[in-house]
């Protein structure tokens, strides 16, 4: 397939594996680049000299393009924007915040940059702040979350009516059907972050990879809404934040109850009852850990079958 996402990024398919905390090392996304997506490197769990350290094994396990996630947030954003252009990354997903600041850096340095949004409003935002496309993110997705609570469905049509810029959907996206869906809704590719962060090459811990295939429909929801909207598994710390936002804590003492570190306590080092276990909805959907190249033909082949049976007589009115 050849299109405006494959152009950009000089990939084989518009599939890009979402930069995630404590799951998007090297590994994983170079097992994504290698198969002909685009796999990124999750820099928003990872200290400045360990972020360069996966920049440089990706170089040396991978000749395909492979970017970086940064969320603008970050603490030591100084040094991974100094990093990033020492290390002649070529690719960086920004999310978290305004890309106002960091874009005009980036393009500066020859770097293709991506912005992550939740609205219309935020992608028209991003065009006239220069960036090269843009990821729609719908609710469904695992990790912090846009408060705007819009679902996958009725995002992508609303930001592909807003922007011209090419278009890369996300949320609830795990399969070649959900591929093919996001497309025809205005999508020119998808980002997957659930189905690949419980792979075989993701950084998770092997707890939190079975605990995900035991979910079901509800198994997950959003929460710290007061801080930054999250999707989490529904667990022991999910049950403290849910008691606590029923009955209106404040926002500093949602803060106090997730503490720090509970993301890495959860998904890196596998608590699966006081740890943050960020996922998406469409776990329900996973029934078994896989190789990134296995779940990729996977998607290709659902992808194909699905066309070609769109454009039969089932769906001919």
């Amino acid at each position: 397939m050849t299109n405006r996402i494959t152009s950009l990024f000089n990939i084989e398919l518009p599939i890009i594996q979402g930069g995630m905390v404590w799951c998007s090392g090297w590994k994983l996304a170079t097992a994504v680049s290698n198969a002909g997506g685009l796999g990124l490197i999750g820099a928003g769990s990872m200290h400045p000299d360990i972020f360069q350290e996966h920049i440089r094994k990706a170089k040396a396990a991978t000749n395909k393009p492979f970017g970086v996630n940064v969320p603008l947030l970050y603490p030591e954003i100084d040094q991974i924007m100094d990093i990033i252009v020492k290390e002649g990354v070529k690719i960086v997903f920004t999310s978290a915040g305004s890309p106002k600041k960091w874009t005009p850096f980036l393009k500066k340095h020859g770097i293709t940059v991506v912005h992550v949004v939740s609205s219309a409003f935020f992608a028209k935002k991003c065009e006239d702040a220069g960036v090269d496309a843009v990821v729609a993110e719908g609710f469904e997705a695992g990790g912090h979350n846009g408060r705007e609570e819009t679902t996958t469905i009725t995002l992508i049509p609303s930001v592909r009516k807003a922007i011209q810029l090419p278009l890369i959907a996300a949320g609830g996206i795990g399969s070649g059907e959900s591929m093919l869906s996001a497309m025809v809704l205005g999508a020119d590719g998808v980002q997957i972050g659930t189905r690949f962060a419980i792979s075989e090459e993701s950084s998770a811990h092997e707890n939190f990879k079975k605990s995900v295939l035991e979910l079901s429909e509800g198994g997950t929801k959003l929460a710290l809404k007061k801080l930054a909207p999250t999707r989490l598994v529904k667990n022991h710390f999910f049950n403290q934040v849910n008691e606590a936002e029923c009955r209106g804590a404040s926002p500093e003492e949602m803060k106090e109850i997730l503490g720090k570190g509970r993301a890495k306590s959860g998904m890196f080092e596998g608590n699966l009852e006081e740890g943050e276990l960020e996922i998406g909805q469409v776990s329900a959907l996973i029934n078994k850990i896989q190789p990134v190249s296995e779940i990729i033909d996977q998607i290709k082949q659902e992808y194909q079958e699905s066309l070609a049976q769109l454009q039969s007589d089932k769906y001919t009115f």
